[in-house]
């Protein structure tokens, strides 16, 4: 293979006219550059310059080179105008996942901020089950996830973030016997009739493991994996249900929504990120907005 730096210095003789011009440009005695040249032209296998008077000028083959040195620095050149670019947050690519209730309230406002701030760097997203993104970011196939219920995760070349606690509230049909409390003990809703709005994982076990501390077993008879077709089971007097404040951005008329209380279920909403790319500044602001944006929204 051809040295790349003895390329750089044809190209430096072949463009000055002589050895000693070469030599100066290059910071060089003219005896390094001369041995330098010599030990192209044995790589390369063939005369690579001609003496003509008390210069030089190249052959056919020293011109074939010099003109592929050109086009190795201006590639270097490129690549070197590309880095810093991307270094700075100019240019890149972000790889996000995230769930379908953190899509309005935290990942649209933070996008809205990255691109502000970070007009030229494009941000790859994809709506993804609450149980799968974190593993994409171990995995490596994204570069930061919305993620529920992962304390404890850490690791696997990730960083936890918190961003907020979403608690869970009782979503009661209009004309239910504790429509008119203002605060509901989980315990008075255990002979009821139950409307699933989570599939099994990690924002179901919230539901379940608050119901065991509270003596009982929901009796699901209707389940729903979509927050708003599970308001509208409750309000045609279906069932009860427990759901995140973050699906009860809209509200269904026909329901009511009211706190509990002993305990009270919440899940635990972070951004996971892998390590090494939490030195894009591009991320860290995205990171930052959805700090931001989870402020705002609890």
């Amino acid at each position: 293979m051809l040295d790349v730096r003895r390329l750089q210095v044809l190209r430096a003789v072949v463009t000055s006219g002589t050895v000693t011009a070469a030599a100066a440009h290059l910071g060089y005695t003219p005896s390094a550059v001369s041995q330098q040249v010599a030990a192209l032209e044995r790589q390369a296998g063939t005369a690579l310059l001609e003496r003509v008077g008390r210069g030089v000028r190249p052959t056919a083959a020293g011109l074939l080179l010099t003109e592929h040195a050109a086009l190795i620095s201006a590639a270097v050149a490129q690549a070197e105008s590309a880095l810093a670019d991307l270094r700075a947050g100019r240019t890149g690519r972000l790889s996000v996942r995230y769930f379908a209730t953190a899509g309005s309230t935290l990942v649209a406002p933070a996008l809205a901020g990255l691109r502000a701030e970070h007009p030229g760097v494009r941000v790859d997203l994809e709506l993804s089950d609450p149980q799968d993104p974190f593993q994409e970011v171990a995995d490596g196939r994204a570069d930061l996830a919305v993620v529920i219920q992962a304390r404890g995760r850490a690791g696997d070349g990730c960083r936890l973030v918190h961003l907020l606690d979403d608690p869970y509230a009782a979503v009661l049909p209009l004309g239910h016997r504790l429509a008119g409390e203002e605060v509901i003990d989980l315990h008075e809703l255990s002979g009821e009739q139950w409307v699933g709005s989570e599939p099994p994982g990690p924002c179901l076990e919230p539901v379940i493991d608050s119901c065991a501390a509270a003596g009982f077993s929901p009796d699901f008879v209707i389940q729903s994996e979509d927050y708003a077709t599970a308001q509208g089971f409750v309000a045609a007097g279906l069932g009860v249900g427990l759901m995140p404040r973050l699906g009860l951005r809209s509200r269904h008329p026909g329901v009511v929504v009211r706190p509990v209380r002993n305990p009270e279920p919440l899940r635990v909403i972070s951004a996971a990120a892998r390590e090494t790319a939490l030195g894009q500044p591009a991320l860290h602001s995205f990171l930052n907005a959805l700090r931001d944006a989870a402020a705002t929204g609890s």
